[in-house]
């Protein structure tokens, strides 16, 4: 958030805080958000540069293009196991899988 933006919120009586401290999250539990959204959008963006639609990604894992809509939204009922298999099918090797894992910013900025 913009310095600005931030200093007149809070001149409005507004707490500005990260999500982690707004859902009071653990520092563990924050870290399997952001490996769990890091990862949805690796699969996302993996899916796109192969020029896949959801549907025939759904083909390719014997699910369902929801299931691979959930995926990529990063679904708290989508498993870590579900969205790495999902990356192995779509060609990932664990040095991409790893470089997925270890992006700086897994969520554009506002």
């Amino acid at each position: 958030m913009r310095e600005g933006k931030r200093r007149r919120l809070e001149a409005r009586g507004w707490k500005v805080g990260t999500t982690q401290e707004f859902l009071r999250l653990t520092g563990e539990e924050a870290a399997y958000v952001e490996l769990k959204v890091r990862l949805a959008m690796g699969l996302r963006e993996w899916r796109r540069r192969q020029n896949l639609t959801q549907t025939e990604l759904a083909k390719r894992l014997r699910s369902s293009q929801s299931r691979i809509a959930k995926m990529e939204a990063g679904d708290p009922s989508v498993s870590l196991d579900l969205l790495i298999r999902s990356l192995l099918v779509l060609g990932a090797s664990r040095r991409e899988l790893s470089r997925i894992m270890s992006a700086r910013s897994p969520v554009p900025a506002a």
